[in-house]
């Protein structure tokens, strides 16, 4: 096989390029995220996180849990937080978050889609109330805020918004009609604003976690039978830590993500692959 000769030219452009590359991509030092939900449990986790990389936070939520525990762990990393009551199923409420955000922070980079719930019932059970909530929430709501911080996004032609998604975006589940439902729809809306945004340098991506040791997971990990079932099919052979969902959230904020965009990324432990 003969050998391939770079001219002098081409080595100078190729280390040109190279250089391009800076662990600085990797920092959010001067952004700011709004993070919906991100008073408690993952949420929480993702404004830390973030926090940690450099940002100052915005956080819409549904009542005020949490709110000095969340603030302190920020304001520890020197960052700045501020918080918003509100609930985001209702009508305008995206605007208001909007502009309280930018009247607050002075600017917004980086929107993550936090907020959510989950109803479990088996389906010939389901109730009506239950859908309609799960929708609102889970899926109306990251419309709306996602179509009035993408305006902001257009006219200063950058950012980043990360929706949550889950294995329920992948597969159907059980008990969770109306959940897995939403979680499709995400995935739906994550490519949909992509292919539209993509031209404004906006990135649009989701995180798909796996099984992750929450609060809405318990009473799937109490039943012996159903988290037997679902260990045996992770290679890494656990449950995910909160904690190992924080580091792709980063990094889809950062610049070191720019050419990524409408990407649904398994957090999962190797789930889906089994």
């Amino acid at each position: 096989m003969s050998e391939i000769h770079q001219t002098e030219e081409e080595i100078r452009q190729h280390e040109e390029e190279l250089d391009h590359f800076k662990m600085t991509q990797f920092n959010l030092n001067g952004k700011v995220a709004i993070i919906t939900g991100g008073n408690t449990g993952l949420g929480q986790g993702y404004a830390v996180a973030m926090a940690e990389a450099g940002a100052d936070i915005f956080i819409p939520t549904f009542g005020r849990a949490e709110w000095d525990n969340t603030r302190r762990l920020i304001e520890k990393r020197g960052q700045k937080v501020a918080f918003m009551e509100v609930n985001l199923t209702e009508l305008g409420s995206a605007e208001k978050v909007v502009k309280e955000a930018l009247k607050q922070m002075g600017h917004i980079d980086i929107l993550v889609n936090n907020a959510g719930m989950i109803r479990r019932n088996p389906l010939l059970e389901s109730k009506d109330k239950d859908w309609d909530q799960v929708i609102a929430i889970n899926l109306s709501a990251v419309y709306h805020l996602s179509l009035e911080v993408s305006k902001v996004f257009a006219q200063q032609k950058s950012g980043k918004i990360i929706n949550i998604g889950s294995m329920l975006s992948f597969q159907g589940g059980k008990y969770i009609p109306s959940y897995t439902a939403s979680k499709h729809g995400v995935a739906g809306l994550t490519k949909a604003f992509a292919s539209e945004m993509g031209p404004y340098n906006v990135q649009i991506n989701a995180i798909a976690p796996g099984y992750i040791k929450t609060e809405n997971t318990a009473p799937v990990r109490a039943d012996k039978n159903r988290n037997d079932d679902i260990l045996s099919r992770i290679p890494a052979g656990h449950w995910g830590e909160p904690y190992e969902l924080m580091g792709i959230a980063v990094f889809l904020a950062s610049d070191a993500a720019n050419y990524i965009n409408g990407a649904i990324i398994p957090v999962d432990g190797g789930f889906l692959v089994s």
